[in-house]
């Protein structure tokens, strides 16, 4: 099991690959904000709770990971590779004709993706069907999904929350990347969420509201041990985390990163010490 500094060199590894492809992406351009704003929740994920086989990508026992913002997969990338699904060259094909490595995740086992995604509000959906199916074949296997907080606007996901509690779908865990903002605004601008913490208490999932750049909340709230129920994580984080000039800068959403920018935004992260 890695350390708390441990899990903070994973995360700044991985904001480093995230800036990396979505340089190499030119004038493709990617989304770099939502998957910055997720890095240590998806570092720590990988590290410390999601079981699964090196070389082994169906090994009956592994838990699945479904992130259903799937417009953040520069950050699920970036872990796939810490955890030797991928290489560099894997990396550095990022968006390239022929390349496994899309502008979504498409499903694809030998690299570590499970689930295609990118179609806001399924992932949850999705996770509840294989949470069933698992339950019938009596498997302790766990469900992981990120969600992004606009995505939350999607009616889709409140059928989903009720279905989950309706069947004390206790193997469902959901991470809400709570940044506040969405493609073309702030929540509050495109339409607001109000309390999300009441809201997933109203459809009776256990809720834990958490810091989701500080890795101590991140443990301790994965590591919560939920009997009767599903699981929602809501982890307040800050859109394009760790680089100044893209932090709460909704023009970071989807754009293109000029070498310059690149340049200093890696020495920017090199200076990352964590929380």
């Amino acid at each position: 099991m890695k350390s708390i500094q441990q899990l903070k060199e994973v995360s700044k590894s991985i904001r480093k690959n995230i800036l990396g492809m979505a340089f190499t992406a030119g004038s493709s351009s990617a989304h770099i904000g939502g998957a910055l704003s997720i890095a240590d929740i998806i570092g720590t994920l990988f590290a410390k709770k999601i079981k699964f086989r090196e070389g082994d990508p169906y090994f009956e026992g592994r838990d699945r990971f479904i992130l259903s913002k799937g417009h953040a997969c520069l950050a699920y990338y970036a872990s796939l590779f810490e955890n030797k699904f991928l290489d560099k060259n894997d990396l550095l094909s990022f968006e390239k004709n022929g390349s496994d490595l899309l502008g979504h995740p498409v499903r694809n086992m030998k690299k570590g993706i499970e689930f295609s995604t990118g179609s806001l509000g399924m992932g949850l959906s999705l996770g509840i069907g294989v949470a069933l199916s698992l339950k019938k074949k009596k498997l302790s296997n766990h469900i992981y999904i990120i969600l992004g907080d606009g995505e939350c606007n999607e009616g889709s996901v409140w059928e989903a929350a009720m279905c989950a509690s309706h069947y004390k779908l206790n193997n469902i865990t959901v991470i809400v990347d709570n940044n506040n903002f969405q493609q073309t605004g702030s929540n509050d601008q495109i339409m607001s969420l109000g309390d999300l913490s009441l809201k997933w208490k109203s459809f009776n999932w256990s809720t834990s509201v958490i810091d989701g750049h500080n890795f101590e909340q991140i443990n301790s709230s994965l590591e919560k041990n939920i009997i009767d129920g599903p699981n929602v994580i809501i982890a307040k984080t800050i859109k394009g985390k760790g680089v100044s000039i893209f932090e709460n800068n909704n023009s970071w959403h989807h754009a293109v990163i000029t070498k310059k920018i690149y340049d200093e935004a890696m020495l920017e992260i090199e200076k990352i010490n964590g929380n």
